[in-house]
């Protein structure tokens, strides 16, 4: 079963932190007040020690209140566990995704409690599975609201007008093309020698919903198939690579830093 890190971090921050608040307001009197009893009177070097679980929260509570912070609504680091956005993002890549960038949502609940921007055409965008809620997808914005889509013949059209692309290089077993998908400029893969009709469709995408892609086109679980992302399932876009790291076997490489487009 995966373990629900955002949920985790949550409980751990408000634990931690409500022991600390009942040891300030409450224990620590009762401590303070029990040793006077004993002695009569009790100096600063001579105060009770503090127990152990209470020393323990006083300690972490400021660590995982600010990661809790960073994560929830800065920036939170992901790891790429397919191929579905290659060549843009290889597996292994560890990747910094903008939590802010489309509106602060609450940690856990996912509700938007600020908006701030809308997800863009050509923007890689991080999102919740929208058939489970929590499995953490990562694909290219192709639809914005109101957008009519169209894949037929290995080829996207948008609202009517084919989305120009450039052959590059035959790398078998795939064709590297550059798309140009409104002002972002990026990098797709097409399967060599792919026969069929699989994920062709139109689609009209509904308002507060996105269609998104991923950048191996025969090789991605993406729109085509499952359908819309909802506003609600966003999580930020991602922006940089921070590392590479391809199993625990190897060492990890940094020769693939950089942003992302």
């Amino acid at each position: 079963m995966d373990i629900d890190f955002p949920l985790v971090l949550v409980v751990l921050t408000f634990a931690t932190g409500l022991i600390w608040l009942l040891d300030v307001v409450f224990l620590r009197k009762r401590r303070l007040a029990v040793a006077e009893g004993a002695s009569g009177e009790v100096e600063a070097e001579e105060e009770p020690k503090e127990p152990y679980l209470v020393d323990l929260s006083r300690s972490f509570f400021p660590v995982l209140a600010v990661v809790l912070v960073l994560r929830s609504f800065l920036v939170e680091p992901f790891q790429i566990p397919s191929g579905s956005m290659l060549p843009t993002l290889e597996v292994g890549d560890f990747i910094l995704v903008n939590k802010y960038a489309y509106g602060l949502r609450l940690p856990v609940a996912g509700n938007k409690i600020l908006s701030v921007d809308d997800p863009q055409r050509g923007d890689i965008m991080v999102f919740r599975y929208p058939d489970d809620g929590s499995t953490n997808y990562i694909k290219r914005v192709v639809g914005l609201p109101g957008d009519r889509i169209r894949y037929q013949d290995r080829e996207l059209f948008i609202n009517g007008d084919k989305v120009e692309t450039r052959f590059v290089a035959r790398l078998p077993p795939v064709e590297l093309r550059r798309e140009y998908l409104g002002d972002v400029e990026h990098d797709i893969f097409l399967t060599l020698g792919r026969t069929g009709r699989s994920g062709e469709g139109e689609w009209v995408v509904p308002e507060g919903e996105y269609f998104v892609m991923g950048d191996n086109r025969d090789n991605s679980n993406d729109s085509r198939y499952w359908g819309f992302v909802p506003d609600e399932m966003v999580v930020g876009k991602a922006f940089a690579i921070w590392m590479h790291w391809q199993s625990l076997t190897s060492l990890p490489s940094f020769d693939r830093v950089g942003g992302l487009e």
